[in-house]
């Protein structure tokens, strides 16, 4: 074996013009491959970000009334559901999957806050001690809430960066006051996500799924919700997974036991309430599945260049046997069985269509960069997909080759020795 190896790479290099017009195909075709699953993954991971997050691996959980989410601001307090305490908070931290727990009540477009006559339209979110932690928000400056605060029914806020840019305009907004239902807080602090970049709406789909956290909100204590809203209502439910895999189940164990323990029926009641996970995951793997249904007739129309590399492979093999069918006859003459001269011609193709296949995911790694800086779009290598392509391409030399060995091997020595 190596000393056919051997025997190919010398071939090669004394026709090494027509070896590498021989490959080309073969390097089009692996390099158009490389970039496309390249740009595929990249842009699957891109999607699994910007629907999930990147790193704080939460899922909403809400209650819904036959099976529609359930906002307070338009319905009346929910018949049969219990508010969450702090116990039921920590059993559903030892829950598979999860790893933390936070509780809040939200109001999307409040229309009760203002600032002097200014008013705002954001998020408005009554928060406990996890909601920061959970959900990845540092203080830049100021304070957060304190245990006293949730205590006492301290009645202070703290704004996200958004909030203070558009509500003070540029203005420090420690101390200042801002009323929310007729009510006056004191803003603490300023809070912002740790991984804040920019988010690009390129669709209305897009527009609504982004459009509640582009607008700022306002945090308070969750023990202040009753004096705002004047009643106790049911919270949602953060939960922070374990990591990424895990927050279809922790979402699902999180709703299923709250399902269970949380809710009564209501005789002569004709809705139905339930708690249900935000299954985002479920949503970036749809939507990965739709990006690669188009990508992969992409990698169809690539194969097409293999093909065509593999006939090309055959056809210059077969030269190569043409070319050297004195010196097989000579080797036939001494003793060479048809199983070696078969093997040598093989492994000749082998090395050819290998080699092609090593530039070409080179070739391809660089083009998907380029792509990647031109088009502004991510991408992503994946090893495994550079090993398959390199033995994808010895497979066809294999099989493109078979042929020419083939005929090679039953070419008769008296007649190969008088060939010119």
């Amino acid at each position: 074996m190596i000393e056919n190896i051997t025997l190919s790479f010398q071939g090669i290099w004394s026709h090494k013009l027509r070896s590498l017009l021989t490959m080309l195909g073969i390097i089009i075709g692996i390099a158009a491959i490389i970039t496309i699953v390249s740009t595929i993954k990249g842009t699957n991971e891109q999607i699994k970000e910007n629907l999930i997050g990147s790193g704080n691996n939460v899922v909403t959980v809400s209650l819904r009334q036959d099976k529609t989410e359930y906002e307070m601001q338009y319905n009346d307090l929910p018949k049969g559901v219990y508010v969450i305490d702090e116990r039921t908070r920590r059993t559903l931290e030892h829950l598979e999957g999860v790893k933390e727990v936070s509780l809040y009540r939200n109001r999307s477009y409040a229309d009760s806050v203002y600032y002097r006559n200014s008013p705002f339209n954001g998020n408005l979110i009554g928060i406990d001690s996890h909601y920061f932690n959970v959900n990845d928000y540092v203080i830049t400056y100021g304070r957060t809430f304190t245990e006293n605060d949730n205590r006492s029914y301290h009645k202070c806020a703290i704004v996200d960066s958004d909030t203070a840019a558009s509500l003070f305009e540029g203005q420090n907004p420690i101390g200042k006051i801002i009323e929310i239902a007729t009510e006056p807080f004191v803003v603490i602090g300023v809070a912002e996500k740790k991984n804040s970049d920019s988010i690009k709406i390129n669709s209305v789909e897009e527009y609504w799924t982004y459009a509640d956290s582009a607008a700022g909100t306002v945090f308070v204590p969750i023990s202040i919700w009753p004096i705002i809203y004047r009643f106790d209502e049911p919270q949602t439910v953060a939960v922070q997974a374990e990591n990424t895999d895990m927050m279809t189940k922790a979402g699902n164990n999180v709703a299923k036991y709250l399902s269970e323990n949380q809710i009564r029926e209501v005789p002569n009641s004709n809705s139905k309430f339930s708690y249900t996970a935000e299954d985002l995951l479920k949503e970036a793997t749809r939507m990965q599945q739709l990006a690669n249904s188009t990508n992969n007739q992409l990698l169809w129309i690539a194969g097409i260049s293999l093909l065509v590399g593999g006939i090309g492979v055959m056809n210059i093999m077969l030269v190569s046997v043409t070319e050297r069918t004195k010196e097989i006859g000579l080797k036939k003459a001494i003793g060479a069985k048809r199983r070696r001269i078969a093997a040598q011609f093989l492994t000749e193709a082998a090395v050819l269509t290998s080699l092609g296949g090593t530039i070409g995911v080179v070739s391809g790694i660089v083009l998907s960069r380029v792509v990647s800086n031109i088009m502004k779009t991510p991408t992503a290598v994946s090893i495994p997909a550079c090993i398959v392509a390199v033995a994808f391409s010895m497979g066809i030399g294999i099989i493109f080759g078979l042929l020419p060995a083939v005929k090679a091997s039953k070419l008769n020595p008296i007649d190969a020795l008088r060939s010119e």
